[in-house]
């Protein structure tokens, strides 16, 4: 049974489009079975993964809105499986509205994907709306990439709240994968500090992995590839790979 990971935080530019392609790579170079779900309407996690969003007919949008079964919206790429998305989906937030149970669309046209994966990776917007509930409600957990600047504090209070509200009334088995500090400088007084208080609140709940400011992470996505294809031996690739090694020996034991 394959576990459903979101990758979310409300505030934008905190690397999480970046964490969900590369781990998802990194989970299938660890040898995994992996599919990520983009649930963005920006859809750059689709680029990321070398599809091309412009000429995507089936994917996430058309799943939530009953158009297709999500098996047969599937695109295989060489860094894993892909439920893509474009700016259709941005039409989901207004069709979803009137839908009965609408918080729990995209858990259901999931489950029926669990057996085919060892871990699906979910792609959140960038705001708390109706997509980003959909992706909580089907996760089992939620891994939370945290700038390491000042205002990532801020924002990180209120996706944790965000989280309980949806523990409290719709998901109770939600569950914090971790969090994981992205744009980390170590030259700077700054990113040591934040990542002393994230880790102070959050304790062992913080990743040991640690996402360095790389020029690699930015260059990579414009090749339509992972890091970890762009550039192997890069700071940004390394840090990645040991993600992918971290959260599989968090959940299955060390392999």
């Amino acid at each position: 049974m394959g576990k459903i990971i979101a990758v979310a935080n409300q505030k934008g530019g905190v690397g999480k489009t970046t964490t969900a392609v590369n781990l998802t790579d990194a989970l299938k170079i660890k040898g995994k079975r992996v599919l990520l779900v983009d649930a963005d309407p920006q859809g750059n996690a689709t680029s990321a993964m070398g599809v091309d969003k412009g000429r995507v007919k089936t994917g996430t949008y058309q799943v939530l809105i009953g158009e297709s079964a999500a098996p047969d919206a599937l695109v295989k790429t060489k860094y894993g499986d892909l439920l893509p998305s474009n700016k259709s989906l941005s039409g989901a937030l207004i069709e979803l509205v009137d839908m009965q149970e609408r918080e729990y669309i995209l858990k259901k046209a999931l489950e029926g994907l669990r057996e085919r994966y060892d871990y699906i990776l979910i792609d959140c917007p960038p705001s708390l709306e109706l997509l980003t509930l959909n992706a909580l409600v089907a996760a089992d957990t939620v891994l939370v990439p945290v700038q390491c600047e000042y205002f990532a504090l801020e924002g990180l209070s209120d996706l944790t709240g965000t989280i309980r509200i949806i523990k409290r009334k719709l998901h109770p088995g939600l569950e914090l994968e971790g969090v994981v500090l992205t744009m980390y400088d170590g030259r700077t007084n700054l990113s040591p500090q934040v990542a002393a208080e994230v880790k102070k609140f959050f304790r062992d709940k913080v990743m040991k992995t640690v996402i360095p400011r790389n020029v690699r992470l930015s260059e990579a996505p414009s090749h339509g590839k992972p890091v970890l294809e762009y550039d192997f031996p890069s700071k940004g690739a390394q840090a990645y790979l040991s993600l992918g090694r971290e959260i599989i020996e968090r959940n299955e034991g060390r392999k």
